[in-house]
């Protein structure tokens, strides 16, 4: 007996995805209903080699749905997630919305799998932000292996990160640069067509981003309250894809060979490291994969027990879609939830 899955957001770019991957890693659904807002209702979606009809949110009766992995925003999962769960339906979201609630669990399959047993408390589990997922998959053989202390990351985000306006200002600009047409400015505060823009998300009062303590705080609540963590988000022209340098301070001694070693070893890990030009990945290389992948691992002379490298994965997937489709297969796998037809 199949499960019911409703994807909410399913027009959207990680909605996209997520009826992509539930086809392409044939996830035992039963049935899969497309939905997203009023103004997309009729939509049609791809689902592997199946159009799905968008619904409308409001119009969808979630007594007979058994997962409901929801990209749909903050605000529509604050409203909905409670009244999903109420009835006994299992939401994945994948906005910040739940992520801080302590009776949600924040998940990434590959670093605690364990903590997904405690979404019946709400019926709620949170995906954690983009660039903490790829971050945490990377940093969790290491810290088994040698505790890390400190952790200093700066990002590399790709602009698919703020949705598909944001994908479709990069192009614009980039056409009008070429042509000598106006430039404008819409989606981000400043230029995206070759330029860099250090600021993702609101401000806070002590100077960092929202971006920026959302990796800290996720960080502490995925991996170890102890590990400290400092970050800075910086937004660059590329479509698909989160680049990350990491350096990690550790406890313990471990050289740039131990942590190579781990690395190839761990899930969700691909390390390609050779050092030669090309020896690396690179963003667009990593687009539409599901590995996290690692390169130029090095030991950080400055620090006592210190490592540092480039941390590279598809945001799309890792970072939300992929996620979120891999937790619903942690409660299946482990037995925690049972089809709603089967009872």
């Amino acid at each position: 007996m199949g499960y019911k899955v409703a994807v909410v957001g399913a027009t959207g770019n990680v909605g996209r995805e997520m009826l992509s991957i539930l086809a392409e890693r044939g996830f035992p659904a039963d049935e899969v209903v497309a939905v997203a807002s009023r103004r997309s209702q009729g939509t049609e979606v791809s689902f592997g080699d199946k159009t799905l009809k968008v619904q409308a949110l409001e119009h969808v009766d979630f007594s007979d749905v058994d997962i409901c992995v929801m990209s749909a925003g903050g605000s529509i999962s604050k409203e909905w997630s409670p009244k999903i769960g109420a009835q006994k339906c299992v939401v994945i979201d994948n906005s910040s919305a739940w992520r801080y609630d302590e009776d949600v669990p924040l998940v990434v399959p590959e670093v605690n799998a364990d903590a997904a047993a405690g979404f019946t408390k709400k019926y709620i589990i949170a995906n954690p932000n983009c660039s903490t997922a790829q971050l945490v998959v990377a940093l969790k053989p290491l810290h088994d292996k040698a505790s890390i202390k400190r952790v200093v990351v700066s990002t590399y985000q790709s602009v698919s990160g703020a949705g598909k306006d944001a994908m479709d200002e990069l192009f614009t600009q980039t056409r009008a640069i070429f042509v000598s047409d106006p430039v404008e400015a819409k989606k981000f505060p400043k230029r995206i067509a070759f330029n860099l823009i250090p600021h993702i998300d609101i401000f806070m009062e002590d100077g960092f981003t929202k971006e920026e303590w959302k990796m800290m705080a996720e960080t502490k609540k995925i991996l170890d309250p102890k590990i400290k963590l400092t970050a800075t988000c910086v937004r660059v022209p590329v479509f698909v894809s989160h680049s990350e340098v990491v350096n990690i301070e550790f406890d313990k001694p471990i050289s740039a060979d131990e942590a190579r070693s781990i690395l190839r070893e761990a899930p969700g890990c691909l390390v390609i490291d050779k050092h030669e030009p090309g020896g690396y990945i690179t963003p667009y290389e990593a687009a539409g994969e599901d590995a996290t992948y690692i390169s130029r691992i090095r030991e950080d002379i400055t620090v006592e027990n210190g490592l540092t490298m480039w941390v590279v994965s598809d945001n799309l997937r890792k970072g939300a879609a992929l996620n979120a489709v891999q937790i619903a297969e942690v409660l299946i796998n482990r037995g925690l939830l049972k089809p709603k037809k089967a009872a």
